[in-house]
């Protein structure tokens, strides 16, 4: 085993081996070294309440008993063998799958991340449609490869190459700042009718699918208003266009309602993709889609890691775990918790708080005066106060000013106490300093 190296001799290290494009989320960074339910240590022995999830990943508890019980056993027994044979890890997790999905999604094919369940759920809506456009949303974050970076609208996630073709974004439900200076009394759900604008204008008018986050993670916690998806299904149907749910965030449960972030819009999609959650920080992506889309994919396909014994064992006693111990509900009623505290923040404190949204343990909070100008260097300077307080967030948004709230479902309300009082005392050091 390796020698445990200092702080500064790990920083020289990652510098002079890593590319410089992994960039890291501090400017002090601690040096974790150990992780226990929703905790995180140092070389020092420091404990950090993580609220943040290893970016929203960490679903039921860093290295959980159970789960790593589970993870290991498998390890022991038989690591791997890939698609083309005959194991059981991988069907028994379908069938979870398939019982938890909404509507008649029951097939599914496994992955080794996000990015690549996304890529493959885009490549089966076209094989399946017989078309090829694709419809993304704007400030929109779907994964690292070409195909999904080309997705990604945001130019901080989009690398300086030729995009992918025959993709396309509409304007997305971004409430507090209306791409059509709308307010949500008045709206009429233009973001919405954005979408068959986007059909008429920007495509052939036979597009293969649309691909969204029912709520937005990295472009910031952008959460649609409650009718917005029902419209958007309305629309691709008209259209004959299939529809993507990306619950690589969202999913497992995080919503504190259901397993599926789109459910609570009331739609059922024709294909789901899910990672992160999902496998509780070990590699693992899955595409779910109904038995008629799945049979038209008529070539062989194969994944040498998807689906492999020890990432769906665990994925499985991710899922098991969620319901043993009521997670769910926790994160509903945790996450409520949360918001009803960040919002009497916001009245304290209205130059600098401009919007509290989410659902569950999804939470954003928008840093903004009050005439929506984004508190950028305020944001990164928060984050910073509160990893030295002990807090783990995160930030996001399109100009790095919503913190981002996503921690193990586990946390607890004298856990959400704790946010909410280094988050509180980084905002008033923040304010006598002065905003920008």
């Amino acid at each position: 085993m390796a020698a445990q190296l200092s702080r500064e001799e790990l920083k020289k290290k990652r510098e002079r081996y890593l590319f410089p494009s992994v960039k890291q989320l501090y400017t002090d960074p601690p040096h974790f070294v150990r992780g226990k339910m929703q905790y995180l240590y140092d070389e020092t022995g420091r404990e950090y309440l993580d609220m943040f999830g290893g970016i929203v990943t960490v679903s039921v508890g860093h290295c959980h008993p159970k789960v790593a019980q589970r993870t290991v056993e498998q390890v022991q027994t038989l690591q791997h063998t890939s698609t083309v044979f005959l194991t059981q890890p991988m069907v028994d997790l379908a069938e979870k799958l398939a019982d938890i999905a909404p509507g008649d999604l029951s097939k599914s094919f496994i992955t080794n991340s996000g990015t690549e369940a996304n890529e493959s759920a885009i490549k089966l809506a076209r094989l399946a449609s017989g078309r090829h456009e694709v419809i993304a949303l704007q400030h929109s974050y779907h994964g690292e490869s070409h195909l999904a970076s080309t997705l990604t609208a945001n130019h901080g996630y989009r690398p300086d190459l030729m995009p992918a073709a025959g993709i396309y974004h509409a304007a997305n439900a971004y409430c507090y700042r209306c791409p059509f200076k709308k307010t949500p009394d008045n709206c009429s759900l233009e973001c919405a009718r954005d979408v068959e604008r986007v059909i008429q204008t920007q495509t052939s008018g036979k597009p293969a699918v649309m691909i969204a986050e029912p709520i937005q993670g990295v472009g910031g916690t952008i959460t649609p208003p409650p009718e917005y998806f029902v419209e958007v299904k309305k629309i691709l149907s008209q259209y004959g266009v299939l529809f993507i749910a990306d619950e690589v965030q969202t999913g497992v449960g995080r919503t504190g309602t259901s397993w599926f972030g789109i459910t609570n819009y009331n739609v059922v999609p024709d294909i789901i993709t899910m990672a992160k959650g999902l496998g509780n920080g070990i590699p693992i992506g899955a595409v779910i889609t109904t038995p008629e889309i799945a049979d038209r994919v008529a070539k062989q396909q194969i994944n040498t890691f998807g689906g492999n014994p020890v990432s769906a064992t665990t994925a499985l006693a991710v899922l098991e775990t969620i319901e043993d111990e009521k997670l769910m509900a926790n994160a509903g009623k945790i996450g409520a918790y949360l918001e009803d505290g960040l919002k009497d923040m916001m009245k304290q404190f209205p130059d600098v708080i401009g919007e509290v949204r989410g659902k569950g343990l999804m939470i954003g909070i928008e840093l903004a005066d009050k005439n929506k100008t984004p508190l950028s260097k305020e944001t990164a300077r928060i984050v910073e106060m509160s990893k030295d307080e002990g807090v783990i967030i995160g930030k996001g948004g399109l100009y790095g000013n919503v913190i981002r709230l996503k921690p193990p479902m586990n946390i607890s309300k004298e856990n959400a106490d704790t946010l909410l009082k280094v988050l509180r005392k980084a905002i008033e050091a923040t304010v006598k300093v002065g905003v920008s």
